[in-house]
């Protein structure tokens, strides 16, 4: 696909379009019933509880995904500070253009920007495509949490610690080493988020230096502010 893929929230304008893409893949393909289709077509309700996303080509969709950050019915398996990605379905004619992973990416930079730990999935046992562009980004399966939504229907499960993905701390959810001046300057600033459990630092600027606390661990670090050299000023 030589168009390039923009990854944002649906618009409500959009519902219709998505709610289509959704039900037709997931019934085409296997991987859902009449029974699920009520669920999957309800774009709107979704979009009330969690990030709803599209992936575009220009003026076509080619994809979406539902990530949910901040609890509710569709954060299957997660305690607070976790984040739940749903119902991933990309255009079949869109397929191998890096959709899929884009918006994948996506949900793991809203995870990072409400503060969450860790990112949590779970997959049909026969959607092994999708299962190694869980793999290739850092997923790891979680047996002890595989589930059966209905008897016959197991889940395998999946997870992502964000502490371990520092290329998407500065916002432009890319492939590691793509953002190093990105991360040098990051290295100037006080830290957003806390080493251990990923939330969101409280962070304090003054005259002299800042101050970053983290509220669930009572850690804080601190660092003075240099200030930069006048202009024409030899270095020491």
């Amino acid at each position: 696909m030589s168009t390039p893929i923009e990854v944002r929230r649906a618009r409500p304008d959009e519902y219709a379009a998505v709610a289509e893409l959704t039900a037709s893949v997931y019934l085409s393909e296997g991987w859902g019933d009449a029974g699920y289709e009520p669920v999957l077509r309800d774009v709107a309700g979704r979009a009330e509880q969690a990030q709803v996303l599209v992936a575009t080509a220009g003026d076509r969709l080619v994809g979406t995904v539902t990530v949910a950050t901040r609890g509710g019915h569709y954060a299957e398996l997660a305690a607070p500070g976790e984040a739940v990605v749903r119902m991933l379905v990309t255009d079949p004619a869109a397929r191998g253009s890096g959709v899929g992973e884009a918006l994948v990416r996506a949900c793991l930079a809203a995870a990072v920007d409400d503060g969450c730990a860790l990112v949590r999935l779970s997959t049909q046992p026969a959607m092994a495509a999708a299962h190694r562009l869980y793999e290739r980004l850092g997923f790891v399966r979680t047996p002890a949490l595989d589930w059966r939504p209905l008897p016959d229907l197991l889940l395998l499960a999946y997870e992502l610690p964000l502490a371990d993905q520092p290329e998407l701390r500065c916002g432009q959810c890319g492939r590691p080493g793509e953002h190093e001046a990105c991360r040098a300057a990051a290295a100037l600033d006080p830290p957003r988020y806390c080493t251990r459990c990923g939330r969101r630092t409280v962070v304090q600027v003054t005259p002299t230096g800042w101050t970053a606390r983290c509220v669930e661990h009572g850690t804080t670090t601190s660092a003075p502010l240099t200030p930069p050299a006048p202009a024409g000023a030899a270095p020491r």
